[in-house]
C-alpha cells in the first residue's frame, strides 16, 4: 500500500487536500493562553474548535442543529488544526512518538449517545496520519457549551522521540 510509505508529514497534506482544509490560515488563541507549550518530551495542545480561515465550521449543538456526521467533521477539523500546531512547533509530525491522550468534548442535547461515534473523527484523522504513533486514549464529554457555539473542541497531550530533545 503506498500510503503506509509516506511519512506522516505527507499524509498530514495530503489529507488537509482532500478535506479542503486551510489548516495553516488560523491557529490563534483567544485569550491569555498558550494553544501549545512544550515541557521536556510533550507537547500539551489547548482545546481546539473547528476554526477555518476565522469561520467557526459546524456551529451549533449536536442532536439538535447538527448531525453525527457534521459533528465528525468538525472533530476532524480540530485535529488537523492540533497537527498543524505541532508542525508549527517542531517541524515534523514524524518527530511524534505517541499520542498519548485525547479529550474530545462534545456541545449536544441531553439525550444524544453518541459521543464516542463524534470522537471518532478526530481519532481516524490521528490513526491515518501517524499511523501507529496515532494510538491514544481517549476521552469524550457531553457538554452544554463552548466557545464560540462550537460544536466540537479537541485537546491532546503528545511525546515526541528522544531525538526531538
Amino acid at each position: 500500500m503506498i500510503e503506509q510509505k509516506m511519512s506522516c508529514d505527507e499524509r498530514f497534506i495530503t489529507l488537509a487536500k482532500e478535506l479542503d482544509y486551510d489548516i495553516y490560515g488560523e491557529n490563534t488563541v483567544g485569550g491569555r493562553y498558550a494553544p501549545l507549550v512544550r515541557h521536556h518530551d510533550e507537547i500539551y495542545i489547548s482545546g481546539l474548535v473547528p476554526r477555518v480561515s476565522g469561520k467557526m465550521q459546524y456551529p451549533g449543538r449536536v442532536g439538535l442543529e447538527l448531525s453525527l456526521m457534521d459533528a465528525q467533521a468538525a472533530a476532524s477539523i480540530s485535529a488537523m488544526r492540533g497537527l498543524a500546531l505541532i508542525v508549527d512547533a517542531i517541524g515534523s509530525l514524524d518527530k511524534i512518538k505517541s499520542l498519548i491522550r485525547v479529550t474530545v468534548y462534545v456541545k449536544c442535547t441531553a439525550d444524544f449517545v453518541d459521543l464516542s461515534e463524534v470522537a471518532n473523527g478526530a481519532s481516524d484523522v490521528f490513526s491515518h496520519v501517524l499511523g501507529d504513533a496515532g494510538k491514544h486514549t481517549r476521552t469524550t464529554v457531553g457538554v452544554y457549551q463552548l466557545p464560540k457555539n462550537a460544536a466540537v473542541e479537541v485537546d491532546m497531550i503528545v511525546a515526541l522521540r528522544p531525538s526531538v530533545l
